[in-house]
């Protein structure tokens, strides 16, 4: 009983030390600036907006938001890769798919091509190319070496 006691004193002033401890540690900080709380205003007709309220106000911003987030090289290159490794995992994906099953190679065969030629197509008819437009390029150019990679191992 006395061990008890004793073990339960010992836990009360260390759990005391550890209160006081963390006290003395908010007291010595400095002081920060209190959060600000997020005050909700019902929107006012008599004032022009001064920021979008309505969806399709944010549904419009945001071409100019993607623009100037790809005007960076480092994350135009990095979207590009991501780009054709993408290609190149569904090339991968829909010949592991379709050659499990052994039905209808042919037409997903025909149907790979024409995706290939219609986005060849597409790209090269652009008298300027956007950069959406170069990241389906990207794609197709994964997709098609991730079908002719499958082309090999299969010979092999």
């Amino acid at each position: 009983m006395a061990c008890c006691s004793s073990f339960l004193s010992g836990a009360l002033t260390s759990q005391c030390n550890y209160r006081n401890t963390l006290l003395l540690l908010r007291h010595s900080q400095p002081h920060r600036q209190r959060h600000r709380r997020l005050v909700i205003r019902a929107a006012e007709t008599s004032q022009p907006p001064s920021s979008p309220r309505r969806l399709v106000d944010l549904i419009r911003l945001i071409p100019d938001l993607s623009r100037n987030y790809f005007k960076s090289r480092p994350r135009r290159a990095l979207f590009g890769g991501i780009s054709l490794l993408g290609g190149f995992y569904v090339a991968q994906t829909i010949s592991l798919s379709f050659g499990a099953l052994g039905v209808n190679d042919v037409i997903a065969a025909v149907l790979c091509v024409l995706l290939t030629e219609y986005a060849t197509k597409f790209y090269y008819s652009r008298p300027k190319v956007t950069f959406p437009v170069a990241l389906l390029n990207n794609f197709k150019m994964g997709f098609t070496y991730g079908l002719f990679i499958d082309a090999f191992k299969l010979a092999s």
